[in-house]
């Protein structure tokens, strides 16, 4: 997906009902990041496997066969080491190497990927009004541009019950109720870009290569807070924005499958660092 996560552990469903196209979508997703301490230093090596499936539905007739897009599988191994910067900032750096496709047979160079992140996060919790700032850059091979792209957050609870969020490729508005319950409105990316092992010729004579999404999405959440850093979550809304497309190698667009806005719900559970 668009960015890494700060979870230790995530479950989450995703559904795109049917719009105007014809195409609905379903994703399932578990993550697990592990921290290792390694010194009193408190530098920590951080290990994690993230798994998506994307069940992906057609109900209008495509100029071309259609029976490999329906499933589609996103694997990624992460491995990353977090390290005192100086008083004040910590060094967070990832390596993710990926694996994205529809695997009708197994495996094939084509479907590996490898992404990279850096970032400095600087927080402070007690503060009357607790603060975090995450500053980075993401280098992501499934990107449409192959060159390092920002990441940024700057995370304020400026009253006891009101924080927001400003940043890519997230932000948010929060109304914390109580410690247990928490509303939002949110703004986020969200999407996937994915090998196809057997290409699709198209009427046109051009192939397509990959199936690719990107969406910008506005919505309404609330989250039900077991504990500090465990949650269940539900996110409702719908895309301003939609792109999906069938690319090929040169990542050039051959074919628009889905422009049309959709409702977008999402649920899920989850452990975070914060």
């Amino acid at each position: 997906m668009l960015s890494q996560s700060t979870d230790i552990f995530r479950l989450e469903y995703l559904n795109i009902p049917e719009n105007d196209t014809g195409i609905k979508t379903q994703r399932y997703r578990v993550l697990f990041n592990l921290p290792i301490k390694l010194n009193e230093k408190k530098d920590y090596l951080i290990t994690g496997l993230e798994y998506n499936k994307l069940d992906i539905g057609y109900s209008r007739d495509l100029p071309f066969d259609r029976s490999e897009l329906n499933r589609f599988h996103v694997v990624d191994l992460n491995l990353g080491f977090i390290t005192k910067w100086n008083d004040n900032w910590n060094l967070i750096t990832i390596l993710t190497p990926r694996l994205a496709s529809n695997f009708i047979d197994g495996v094939m160079t084509e479907d590996f990927f490898m992404n990279a992140t850096a970032t400095l996060w600087k927080e402070n919790s007690k503060a009357d009004k607790p603060f975090r700032i995450i500053l980075g850059l993401s280098y992501n091979s499934t990107a449409g541009l192959p060159v390092p792209l920002p990441i940024i957050s700057y995370y304020r609870r400026f009253h006891p019950n009101w924080s927001y969020t400003l940043g890519i490729p997230r932000s948010n508005f929060k109304y914390h109720i109580t410690k247990k319950h928490t509303l939002e409105t949110t703004l986020l990316l969200d999407g996937y870009f994915i090998n196809l092992q057997n290409d699709i010729i198209l009427p046109s004579g051009q192939i397509g290569s990959r199936i690719t999404l990107s969406a910008l999405v506005g919505a309404l959440g609330y989250q039900y807070n077991i504990s500090k850093r465990m949650s269940l979550y539900a996110l409702m809304g719908r895309s301003f924005e939609q792109d999906g497309k069938l690319r090929n190698n040169g990542r050039d667009d051959v074919f628009l499958l889905n422009d049309e806005s959709n409702l977008y719900i999402r649920t899920g559970f989850k452990i975070g660092i914060f």
